[in-house]
């Protein structure tokens, strides 16, 4: 049984069943819980089974909104220094891949989480920023006149160092089709992404994805990997715009139709290519095109990147667990 987005709440679900809300971001796609007690436990094997587009609800992840406080004195790390950093993060996002693993974040998903956040009336947006604890960190979420959310990802940085902007790369990657790894650069915005630049449209929408693209060296954590093409530049309103096109392949799920934390490492790996770790005369601003739509990047002071894009919630059921 399912209800459209514009219904209120669902109703607390029957014994045995799972209320649950499907959303995405540019259609990387989630199911959203709401646990505002934060006392229920999400193993792996239902994470996958939630996840199952053909025996499931289907998305690339699970997302449970939680309180912070109560992750916090069940012993969760990211909880306590989430309350440590800001303690009016309230709510935590607890981000699941399809594969069952737990991963650090994920930027669309945090514009997802403050639009099912308003829905379940836990926040106002209307009245300021929504502060949120991840596990990467305390994000910030705006709301724009637009009714796109902006998410301030916090800071990012390239683990290759000054000698990884020098060469252009720290990192090779190989795509199933090609004759010879190619160089990459790897970006780190509290989960980890290699990005590597190609000449074309034509090779970028040729590519096969279906297999993980392979990195080396191995990164310990496994990697996002983003295949992109820089479009050029374009005059906006405020001032000039780079705009590139993206694919990716995400750890841990495969290829998505969108990665906010991706589209952000593909405008600061192109960023930086142009104008090296300062961006020295390349644009701050970039719209990266993805197969699901468009998302707005930019690079603030202070070292940190602001995602902006959609966040559309689609229906509301419950799921038998």
């Amino acid at each position: 049984m399912t209800q459209p987005a514009t219904s209120p709440v669902p109703s607390a679900p029957t014994p045995g069943t799972l209320a649950f809300t499907k959303g995405h971001g540019t259609q990387n796609d989630f199911v959203l819980i709401a646990d505002p007690e934060g006392v229920l436990e999400l193993g792996a094997d239902e994470v996958r089974r939630l996840t199952d587009r053909r025996g499931g609800i289907g998305g690339d992840g699970v997302i449970r909104l939680a309180p912070t406080a109560a992750l916090a004195r069940a012993g969760d790390q990211a909880a306590q220094d989430a309350l440590a950093h800001d303690p009016t993060a309230e709510w935590f996002m607890d981000y699941r891949n399809a594969d069952g693993s737990i991963a650090e974040m994920c930027g669309n998903g945090v514009r997802v989480f403050a639009a099912f956040a308003e829905r379940q009336g836990l926040a106002d947006l209307s009245a300021g920023p929504l502060s949120l604890g991840t596990r990467g960190g305390v994000k910030h979420v705006t709301k724009e006149p637009s009714g796109w959310y902006a998410v301030d990802m916090g800071p990012w940085s390239l683990p290759g160092g000054e000698t990884a902007v020098a060469d252009g790369y720290d990192a090779a990657v190989a795509v199933r089709g090609w004759t010879a790894p190619r160089p990459a650069l790897s970006v780190d915005l509290g989960n980890p992404h290699t990005v590597v630049a190609l000449a074309s449209l034509e090779e970028l929408e040729g590519l096969e994805l279906y297999s993980a693209p392979e990195v080396a060296p191995v990164p310990p954590h496994g990697t996002n990997v983003e295949l992109v093409v820089p479009l050029g530049e374009e005059e906006g309103p405020d001032g000039v715009v780079g705009r590139l096109r993206m694919r990716v392949h995400e750890r841990g799920v495969g290829e998505t139709p969108s990665c906010g934390t991706g589209a952000c490492a593909a405008a600061l790996a192109v960023r930086t290519w142009q104008g090296g770790a300062s961006g020295d005369g390349a644009p701050d601003t970039w719209v990266v095109e993805v197969p699901g739509g468009e998302v707005r990047v930019r690079v603030l002071p202070g070292g940190t990147v602001e995602l902006a894009g959609p966040a559309e919630l689609v229906y509301s059921g419950q799921f038998t667990r």
